[in-house]
This record gives structure tokens, sequence and C-alpha cells, in this order.
């Protein structure tokens, strides 16, 4: 576990030296077992970095290179453990209803993800990741950005996803695999993709989309719609080839990119420590030419606002942006991992304690937008939702065999069309071996 400090006056300055008129806020946070109430002395220990706050936007940018500190740079925030905004006069002052949706979005996965990850443990799906303890880094970046603008995430975005509008239904049908999930059964659970949402379908290998991400930036700059990309990727991915040459080309080709990392302390099993000897991932930036910021990713508004002036920097100037955002994985990495077996359970608990959700319940509640009644009704209310949907995509049929032949090719060629013949000749052959409805087509 490292120190760290969260700022609370964000300014951005570009590498000539101007400055941007962009401020935010931040307060003092030192290291981590002991919370006061966002006021100087309050201390963390997010474990990607040695951290503190600071109220000096400055301070929340990489240092030069060599001169590593006790403390590491600063992360950006607005909200205190409690949520509290610190600074009234930089509270980025979202309308009402955003902000219920958002809080509200931030609830249906949190639900989602509980009940699915359960769904696995009764054998029901074959594999799961939650995003418990990283949904502010979703919903705040998610709600900062245009929809038209192109997203390539890792595997535990799905919250973005569930801003844009990607239905309960559609989620749900992926996890199962069944004839209605838009990927026709051909991928692992939480791989998901929407092209009208415009988010690339998930890729299981990591650190993948991080050299992709630039080349559709360059795309967009050359056809100049004004939009952007958003990488997302985990501190375990900044630690692919894929990454230095993501970023690299990023630099070097000035494609509007936000480069997002969620550093929730460990890829996998492998804690940050492990991983590198620097201060986290945003120190990277500089060394390559990428204007960059850490931000606390446990608050809801933080991350808003720093991805919102990132992006506005990105489709200006046409050129990529490094956001690191410090946050904790709260479950396991996946249904396949048990995370008791290399950290604490008392480490777990506290981090529990300082939830995203609860952080932004508490600002919702302060702001008179929301009850303990309302909270209550809804939570029951998308609990039951989550499970009609799993049941109504449970009843649903798996994709027909033929999906195996499809979409290769635009039109089957006869070497395929043969491949498929023989399927139907051994299925007739040993037709008491398989379901009535194994070859049934549902395009037919």
């Amino acid at each position: 576990a490292k120190k760290v400090s969260f700022c609370s006056m964000f300014r951005i300055r570009s590498f000539s030296g101007r400055f941007r008129p962009l401020w935010f806020v931040c307060s003092r946070f030192v290291s981590s077992r002991s919370l006061a109430s966002g006021v100087k002395g309050e201390q963390s220990l997010y474990p990607g970095s040695r951290l503190s706050y600071s109220s000096d936007v400055d301070e929340c940018k990489p240092k030069p290179p060599g001169k590593l500190p006790d403390e590491g740079v600063s992360a950006f925030r607005i909200l205190d453990s409690g949520g509290h905004v610190i600074d009234a006069k930089q509270d980025p002052n979202i309308p009402e209803e955003q902000l219920v949706k958002m809080y509200q979005t931030m609830v249906l996965l949190n639900t989602t993800d509980k009940i699915l990850n359960e769904s696995q443990r009764q054998g029901r799906i074959s594999f799961y990741m939650t995003s418990d303890g990283e949904e502010a880094t979703h919903i705040g970046s998610a709600a900062a950005l245009d929809s038209n603008d192109l997203i390539f995430g890792q595997y535990r975005e799905t919250g973005v996803l569930l801003w844009r509008g990607f239905t309960l239904f559609e989620m749900i049908n992926q996890c199962y695999g069944n004839h209605l999930d838009g990927g026709k059964g051909r991928q692992m659970p939480v791989h998901y993709g929407s092209d009208h949402l415009n988010f690339q379908t998930i890729s299981s290998p990591l650190g993948t989309q991080m050299p992709q991400a630039p080349g559709a930036a360059y795309a967009l700059k050359r056809a100049g719609t004004g939009n952007c990309v958003v990488c997302y990727f985990g501190d375990g991915a900044a630690s692919e080839g894929d990454a230095h040459a993501g970023l690299n080309f990023a630099a070097t080709l000035d494609c509007p990119v936000i480069f997002f990392c969620r550093n929730n302390g460990f890829a996998i099993s492998t804690p940050t420590e492990e991983q590198y000897r620097g201060d986290g991932i945003v120190s990277r930036g500089p060394g390559y030419g990428i204007e960059s910021v850490r931000v606390d990713g446990n608050d809801m508004l933080a991350v808003y606002s720093v991805t919102k002036a990132a992006r506005e920097v990105c489709v200006r100037e046409n050129r990529p942006f490094l956001i690191e955002a410090m946050t904790y994985r709260i479950g396991h990495h996946s249904t396949s991992d048990d995370s008791s077996a290399y950290r604490s359970t008392d480490d777990v608990n506290y981090w529990d304690k300082q939830h995203p959700i609860k952080n932004a319940y508490n600002y919702l509640l302060s702001r008179g937008i929301w009850s303990e009644s309302q909270d209550k009704e809804f939570k029951q209310e998308q609990k039951k939702l989550v499970m009609d949907t799993l049941r109504e995509a449970e009843r649903q049929l798996k994709p027909s065999v033929k999906e195996l032949f499809r979409d290769v090719y635009d039109e089957m060629p006869p070497h395929i069309e043969r491949q498929w013949n023989e399927v139907q000749q051994h299925v007739a052959a040993y037709a008491d071996q398989y379901p009535a409805n194994f070859d049934h087509d549902h395009e037919s």
C-alpha cells in the first residue's frame, strides 16, 4: 500500500507552458486507514501509488524524471470521503436529473453484478467479472462524453454501456449466450459490444485495445467529426507492450484519444508494487509527451470533471490525454479468482466502507435530491428487475449451430458450406445424442 494525496484545485497546463482555464477542487489526503472528513490530514492507502491530496492542481501533475518523491502525484478530488463538497465553487453543478441518473446507474450496475456473480456460482453461466468498487470510474467518465465518442473497453466498463443505453436484457443475454445475444454466443460472458452505442466489442487478450484506439482516433481526426476515442485499461494492461505502442502512436500522430487507466491495485493477483517501480501510471505520460492527470476514482464528480476537461483538450487540439483514476477492486478479479489468497479481508472491508456508491449517495442526500426511502425502494425495484430479466434470458434458446459457420465471409463459400452439410449429416446420424432444437435457425 502506498500513500496518496488528493488535490481539490485543478488547472490543466499544456507543455508549452500556457494555462488552461479549467479549475476544479482538492483536499489533503495522505494515507488511508484514518479517514477524517475531507480536511487536511485525511489519509488513504490506495495501493497503486504513494499519494497525498493537494489543493494545488500543479501538484496533481507528474514530477520531473528522476524526482520521484516520498509522496507521488496528487489525485484530484471534489468530494471528501463522506460525500461532501470540499469547496462549493468547485462543484461541477451537474443538473439534478443527470446526477440522479448517474447514481441510479451505479446502483443498477452493482445490483446486476451481485446477482450475475451468484448466477455463475450456481452454474447458470460460465464466467463473470464484477465492477464492485469501481462504479464511479465508469459513470463519472461516461457522463462526461459525447454519445458519438468511440469507446474501447478492457472488460470492466459495463457501466459505460449501461449509461449509453445498453439494456439489462442485452447485457444478460450476452452473459447467457442465447440466440438474442448480439455476439451470437461466440464470446465469453461480459465481453460486450454495441455498434450503435459506439462501443467496440471486448477482447480477452489484455491490452489489445491500446494500439487500436489511437488508430480509430486518427481516423476521427481525419474525418473531422469533432469526436474523440476513449480507451479504458487497467494497471495490469499498462505492463503490456501494447500499452507502449498505443501511447506512443497517440502522441506522435496527435490522436484525439483519452487513455483512461483504472488503477485498482491489482493485475489479477499481482499487486502494483510488483508491477512497476515508478509513481503509478500517470507519471509515464510526460515521457510520451502526453498531458496527464491523476484523479480520485471513487469520486464521481471528480472523474466527471477531469474527463470533461480531457475531452475538451482532445477534440479542440487533436492530441491525447492520460487519466489515471485511483480506485480499489473490492470484488475478486473474476469468478475464476480467489482474492483471499493474496490480500487481507481487512483491506477489502476498509475499502467497502469507502464505496463510491456510498459517496455518491451522501452527496445526493446533501443536495436534497434523494432520500433514504427513495433509495430503499429503488434498490428493491432494481433487484426485482434484474431477477425478472435473468429469468427471461434463461428461457431463450441457444444460437443455431449454423452460427458457427456464418459471418466469417460475406457469403458462405463452398468449403464452409461443405462443413455445414457435414455437421447436419452428423447430427442426423446421432439424433438421439442432440436436443431436438440443436440445429434450429432463427433467421430461417
